[in-house]
Formats: structure tokens, sequence, C-alpha cells
């Protein structure tokens, strides 16, 4: 029996410094919901959830970016859909004023119709989105980033002006008008040409919302994916970690009682001495 050098003690001293070091990190953990306590946990593991938590917060700007770009197709197409009524309705009048039976007067009151809604026309026309011009043949893009690389990608709506001829045509004053009979046949023909290209600008920003409905969904998918992916990594499970806190808190508090121990032990030596 030796009274110098207690190794029991030292011992017991050792493994309760370890126990309580890992049930400060298991409190830790638990505390944050973090299950990265210290960076010498899992360094290779930080490192990887910064990139992937960058991606994301890039992923959720980039669908911010489409959704205004959504918006803005969707402003193009409801003034749109107000110039197809105002086209509708200019037709409409052009075949009422080719009627010979009707007389000037009448023709005039049609005309006063007709004029009003080419103004609405070139007013459409000047629209904006934010200061962005809604109509002047701007081809408007997007950069996303769901290649599987992260390599950002670009996509570029199809444009729709108001400023092409058959548009400027139905909307100069003096162009068109129902002021005769044959003066609103011409415009007959030239407000068809009209609903025409509207029919085709249509269709493209149709298809744009569609593209970029789908860029969006696909880009929502493989952020909450990311995110995941992340919380893998740096998340910390609470029903797990609360039973290594538990274990921990029993080997701390034993080996607390065992360190008492171990130093009560030596002191037996004083018994063959007295």
């Amino acid at each position: 029996m030796i009274i110098n050098t207690n190794m029991g003690s030292s011992t017991a001293a050792r493994i309760l410094a370890e126990n309580t070091s890992a049930l400060q990190k298991s409190l830790k953990r638990l505390s944050t919901g973090s299950k990265i306590a210290s960076i010498s946990d899992n360094a290779a593991g930080v490192a990887v959830a910064n990139k992937l938590e960058a991606r994301v917060t890039r992923l959720s700007a980039s669908l911010d970016n489409v959704g205004n770009l959504i918006s803005l197709s969707q402003t193009q197409d409801g003034y749109l859909e107000k110039v197809s009524s105002a086209l509708e309705r200019m037709s409409e009048l052009a075949m009422l004023a080719t009627d010979e039976t009707k007389s000037q007067a009448d023709l005039a009151l049609y005309d006063k119709e007709f004029d009003e809604l080419r103004s609405f026309l070139t007013s459409v026309s000047t629209k904006t989105f934010n200061g962005v011009r809604l109509f002047d043949n701007n081809y408007l893009s997007v950069t996303t980033d769901i290649s599987t690389t992260g390599t950002a990608v670009t996509y570029t709506l199809m444009s729709s002006s108001l400023t092409v001829t058959a548009y400027v045509d139905v909307g100069s004053s003096g162009t068109y008008g129902v002021t005769t009979h044959a003066s609103a046949a011409s415009a007959l023909v030239g407000v068809q040409a009209a609903i025409s290209q509207l029919a085709n600008d249509r269709a493209s920003i149709g298809a744009n919302l569609s593209r970029l409905e789908a860029e969006r969904g696909a880009m929502a998918i493989l952020r909450d994916n990311l995110s995941a992916a992340r919380s893998r990594i740096v998340d910390v499970d609470v029903a797990e970690e609360s039973a290594n806190f538990a274990k921990h808190q029993i080997l701390v508090q034993s080996g607390t009682a065992m360190l008492a121990q171990a130093n009560i032990l030596p002191q037996s030596a004083l018994r063959l001495i007295s």
C-alpha cells in the first residue's frame, strides 16, 4: 500500500474530466440545437455545411428573382388582356362602320369610341413595372442556380412589344379610322392584323410563365433538399442527445463519488502505523 502516488484517484480524476467535458458538449448541443459544439467536432462537416448554406442562400435570392419576373409577366398578360378587349371592340366598330346604311353622323359616333380605344393602346405601350418597360422589345433574363455543378444558368424571356408595326398602325392617330365606309374597311384589316400579333405575344408570355413556374418549382425542391442535407450535418437530434446527456450526467455523478472514495483510500494506511 502506497500513499505518495494515488493512482486510483488520478485515474478517477482523468475519467471524471473526460465525462465532464462530454457532458458540457452535450449540454451545449442541446442548448444551441447544433450538433457541432466545437469546430473540432467535425471540421470537414462544417466546411461542407458552409458551402451548402451559401448555395441555399443563392437559391433563395434566385427564387425571389424568378418570382419578380413571374409578377412582371403576369402584369404584361394583364395589360394584353385589356388590349385584346380593346382590339375586339375596335374590330366590332370597324365592322359596324362598313355598313353603308349608316350615316356620317353615325360614323362620327363610332369614330369617337374608336379613337379613345386607339389612345388606350398607345398609353399601354409605355407602361412600366418598377421602372422597367413592359412592352419595348427588351429581352429580360433571370439567373438561376439549378445545374448539377452549381454553375449559374441564365434564361432569357421571349419579348413582347407594342411598338411593332401591327400595333403602331392601329394606335397611331390618322392611320386608321372609321369616319367613312372605306376607311372602316381598311381599319378592320389593320385591327385584325393587330389581333393576330396579340395572339402571338400572349402565347410568348404564356410560355415565359410556364418556364418560370417550372424553374421556380425545381429550385424550391433543390433548396429544400440542400437544406435537409445541411441539417443532417449541423442540427442535433434532441432525442439522441438527451440520452447522451443523461448517460454523461450519471457518469459524472458516479465519477465524482468514486474520486472521493479514491482520495479516502490511502487513509487506511494510517491503521498500519497507529
